[in-house]
């Protein structure tokens, strides 16, 4: 089993390395690949189970999306055979057509049809979430500063609760085959450790996950919090 982590100098915004830390616990005989943005990605050349890529700040988007560009129709192949690729927080914006920000078109790699809207200089959107993938629950939380907009025909996640690509949007992320991408933020995987469980499933692992007990309990107690008919998931006025 093979995982290779893109950019963690960037994708750690929000304590995204936490989803690589689990995974290694959980599969300490997988070999974990890190590739910084000056290097060529290990998935160009050689086969992986899955590439993982956090949240990062605005300018660093930029930065790896050009580091990406050429090796887009690669990706695509793998996406296509199966190869698990999740991408979390802002990361996901990296897959669409563009980013509108203010007066400036950014184009991103292009690989799903939608695009963002960066409202920098106007909000922060905070708020806390629950919804269905499948039959399983998915907890966790945003801070952004943006939205996207298009056709959403392949979504990860049905909201339950907290606002999806956008507040209009009852649908959050994307999931094509073995593409994950969400805009939760951080540790996902240690949230969610049955999500955590399904990923490595698809790797061809088994067995209990690290701290199983203990992650599961903190789960249900998140998911029966987040149930509750008097939770407030957004947690500013501007957004």
């Amino acid at each position: 089993m093979r995982i290779e982590v893109l950019f963690p100098e960037f994708g750690n915004y929000f304590g995204d390395s936490g989803n690589i830390r689990y995974l290694q616990a959980c599969a300490p005989e997988a070999e974990f690949i890190i590739t910084d943005n000056r290097s060529v990605p290990c998935f160009a050349n050689e086969d992986v189970d899955m590439i993982y890529i956090g949240s990062m700040s605005e300018r660093k988007q930029e930065i790896a999306v050009k580091r990406l560009l050429p090796y887009k129709e690669r990706l695509q192949q793998l996406i296509e055979k199966g190869v698990i690729i999740l991408a979390t927080g802002n990361a996901m914006e990296l897959f669409g057509e563009c980013i509108n920000d203010g007066g400036e078109t950014i184009s991103m790699l292009g690989m799903f049809p939608f695009h963002t809207d960066r409202y920098i200089q106007e909000i922060r959107h905070n708020s806390m979430f629950i919804g269905n993938y499948n039959d399983i629950k998915i907890v966790g939380y945003k801070s952004q500063f943006s939205y996207c907009r298009g056709n959403f025909e392949n979504p990860f996640i049905q909201v339950i609760g907290g606002c999806g690509n956008n507040p209009d949007d009852k649908t959050e992320g994307i999931n094509y085959k073995n593409f994950f991408a969400t805009y939760l933020l951080g540790p996902l995987l240690v949230l969610n450790p049955l999500f955590a469980k399904h990923l490595l499933k698809l790797m061809g692992h088994s067995g209990e996950l690290a701290f199983e007990k203990e992650a599961m309990a903190a789960y249900n107690e998140r998911v029966e919090c987040l149930e509750d008919e008097g939770t407030v998931f957004w947690m500013d006025e501007n957004s």
